[in-house]
């Protein structure tokens, strides 16, 4: 199967604007994230996408693959349909398998999307999301993480902001875990997807998946090995610096 990595990134997001070229360990978050993908078996192409000149420009200085996508896209996945599309005209490929890796998940596991490509191997896998424990209930009450509980065969229940499963009986919560910027898709379901309208869990939650699940289609989750962090404040910014520092896969591509 002929997989294809999309980074689909901006500069100006809401919350933290600029960040696709913050520092982490001295190189800017987007490098992290298309380093670990260049590591990841079973990864035929990875290619940045964007609408920024100025993230056009840095893609350029490190030799990185980069297509240019419209400037009025409000979600990812609508940057990477597109540039699904310019990439597939220019290789002249249709790609079976599509990867779309936020340019915020600079400690995403290579090891983690590998699985992602080799669980397509199933034949009802068609949607998969990478997922990780929470360490703390900080984290774990944070609207801004998404949350996921699932099924005895990892398939996806619900997504939610809200703390899920429920700790009201003040109980350690093994269960816990939240989703990742991660999400690999057969082609035809990343075109069903698009097509589809938004659903009204999807906008109550504002998390997009639960189109997926409203629509009565499977998600599968995989467990990212090790921890993960999606960045979206300075402050986790901070707080990934030393976690990127001392991770294996780091020493792979810089030399700390």
């Amino acid at each position: 199967m002929n997989t294809l990595l999309v980074i689909p990134v901006r500069m100006q997001s809401s919350r933290f604007p600029g960040k696709p070229l913050k520092k982490i360990c001295g190189i800017p978050m987007l490098r992290h994230c298309y380093e670990r993908a260049l590591l990841s078996k079973g990864v035929d192409f990875s290619y940045i996408a964007t609408c920024d000149k100025e993230i056009k420009e840095y893609a350029n200085s490190i030799s990185a693959n980069v297509v240019m996508t419209s400037d009025k896209h409000e979600r990812a996945t609508d940057r990477t349909a597109e540039a699904l599309n310019k990439i597939e005209i220019k290789k002249n490929i249709k790609f079976d398998i599509i990867i779309m890796l936020q340019g915020d998940e600079p400690l995403i596991s290579p090891n983690s999307i590998s699985k992602m490509i080799t669980s397509f191997d199933q034949d009802d896998v068609s949607i998969v999301n990478i997922i990780s424990k929470f360490q703390n209930n900080s984290s774990f009450i944070d609207h801004n993480n998404v949350k996921v509980v699932f099924d005895k065969n990892m398939d996806a229940l619900y997504f939610s902001r809200e703390p899920i499963p429920s700790n009201w009986k003040n109980r350690a919560n093994p269960n816990a875990y939240m989703q990742v910027g991660v999400i690999a898709f057969k082609r035809k379901e990343l075109k069903w997807f698009l097509n589809e309208s938004q659903s009204d869990l999807e906008r109550i939650e504002s998390v997009d998946m639960n189109r997926v699940i409203e629509n009565g289609k499977k998600i599968r989750c995989i467990k990212n090995d090790g921890f993960t962090l999606g960045v979206d404040t300075e402050e986790e910014l901070k707080e990934i610096e030393s976690l990127i520092h001392n991770d294996e896969f780091t020493k792979k591509y810089i030399s700390i």
